[in-house]
């Protein structure tokens, strides 16, 4: 993982409509996520229309994905989860499902899905990318979101 964040995007002038899907289990740190990506989608689309809808785990987080990526009215959907390592390879295949079902979202839907749901050895890895401001993965997702949606849209005009 990168310590340097992306770097700002133009800010989107364009009406834009994000989402966000946002676990419940690690509430602390994917309230972080979720909270520091609203904060940096408002500065870079201040018109846009924000949304999120929580889940209990990062494991239904696709389904909700899915559902909101068939309406075919998201410019983007930012997935947030934490999953904690534990002693078993339970967190690993956890987070390989969840990733590999997102992308397919994506693919499949033709709606960019930016991929938050990430996996800690520890609380500090955790607190250093959701709760603080340095290499926080909430704002670098709803970069990514903007430039992303401002991408589409270009390739969709012309």
């Amino acid at each position: 993982m990168s310590s340097t964040p992306p770097r700002r995007p133009r800010i989107a002038k364009a009406r834009r409509k994000f989402y966000l899907v946002a676990s419940q289990f690690n509430a602390q740190f994917v309230q972080g996520l979720a909270d520091h990506a609203r904060q940096e989608l408002r500065a870079l689309a201040p018109d846009a229309t924000i949304s999120l809808h929580r889940v209990p785990g990062a494991f239904e987080i696709p389904v909700v994905v899915r559902e909101l990526a068939a309406q075919e009215q998201a410019d983007a959907i930012i997935a947030c989860g934490v999953i904690m390592q534990g002693k078993t390879d339970h967190a690993q295949n956890l987070s390989r499902s969840v990733t590999d079902a997102l992308q397919r979202i994506a693919v499949d839907h033709g709606v960019p899905v930016i991929n938050v749901v990430l996996s800690f050895d520890n609380e500090t890895q955790a607190r250093e990318r959701c709760l603080e401001n340095r290499i926080n993965r909430g704002t670098e997702a709803a970069r990514a979101a903007v430039e992303i949606a401002n991408v589409l849209s270009e390739l969709r005009r012309s």
